[in-house]
């Protein structure tokens, strides 16, 4: 691993991006990411992505500045048009969130791909880390699970139009609010929901901050078409993957075999999951509720010192 002293987060604890102290009240984020097709319609295959990529930058509590498209597009098999949608969709979606992309790279590639290198700006004492979390605090999620079942079901042809609709909306949406109540009220660790699932990317947070949690499945909000397409065996691989990793590390207690599915679920642009002392629970839940972030999750708690395992009830925790 680099020993750069001003090197302030790497991979050394999986985070969502690299930071780089620059000056002693600046530091830069830097993260990239990039996926081929989720939804059929290039140019909301574009602003998801873009907002998928943008989503590291808001979970270490930091300002998106600036990105770079990295595109791979099979020029021979699609018309350069599908292209220009697919820069169109991300463009807009940076434009939103105020990010300016300043360039980037192609290549000609068999499977069309498309992401942004992403460079943000943060405080170097206000990072937030996927790690830190303490016995006690409350995780709060800003995103319903369910994303990677459902565009898998596009894939199969068995997703309705309005769920497909309804998922794209959900992917669409910037992290930026969510990010921005954090930062105003202070959180102990948050990172976003991606490829690991909800609960891949929470046993991150427990086993580095040396702790365990209790998810409560009743209070994790699901999109409603996910429950059936995933008994019609819409699973993506890394789903399977992720479910087969967790198995040893998470105890499930009165869930089947589809629930435990939704949980290790292969997000595309999900929320963000955050732990917070109990003494801030309600100025948080107020700021990303005054934001109008929805939903604002009450699913689980923080619960002992620990090697990172993860307890899953179905029954609903304190209100």
């Amino acid at each position: 691993m680099p020993t750069d002293p001003n090197l302030l987060v790497s991979a050394a604890t999986s985070d969502d991006a690299a930071v780089y102290r620059i000056s002693a009240d600046l530091a830069l984020v830097q993260t990239v990411d990039v996926f081929t097709p989720v939804v059929d319609d290039p140019y909301h295959y574009g602003a998801v992505s873009a907002a998928n990529s943008l989503s590291d930058v808001y979970a270490m509590g930091a300002k998106p500045l600036l990105a770079l498209a990295v595109v791979g597009f099979p020029r021979g098999r699609l018309p350069l048009s599908v292209m220009g949608d697919i820069l169109r969709g991300g463009a807009d979606k940076a434009a939103e969130a105020g990010v300016v992309i300043a360039g980037g790279h192609s290549i000609d590639d068999p499977e069309p791909k498309y992401g942004l290198s992403v460079t943000g700006l943060v405080h170097p004492d206000a990072i937030v880390r996927n790690v830190g979390a303490r016995p006690g605090d409350q995780l709060i999620l800003t995103k319903p699970l369910g994303i990677g079942i459902i565009t898998t079901g596009i894939k199969q042809d068995k997703t309705s139009s309005a769920a497909a609709d309804e998922v794209i909306v959900v992917m669409e949406r910037l992290n930026r609010d969510a990010s921005d109540a954090m930062v105003e009220v202070g959180v102990h660790a948050a990172t976003d929901v991606t490829g690991y699932g909800l609960l891949g990317h929470l046993y991150e947070m427990t086993s580095g901050s040396g702790v365990t949690a209790r998810i409560w499945y009743s209070r994790v909000p699901v999109l409603t078409a996910a429950h059936e397409l995933v008994r019609q065996g819409a699973i993506a691989g890394g789903t399977g993957r992720n479910y087969e990793y967790l198995q040893p590390r998470v105890t499930y207690r009165g869930l089947d075999e589809p629930d435990q599915l939704i949980l290790c679920d292969a997000q595309t642009s999900g929320g963000l999951l955050m732990a917070v002392a109990p003494q801030k629970f309600d100025a948080l839940v107020a700021a990303l509720r005054r934001r109008n972030v929805d939903p604002v999750a009450h699913v689980g708690e923080v619960t002992d010192p620990g090697d990172g395992r993860i307890e899953v009830v179905d029954t609903a925790g304190p209100a």
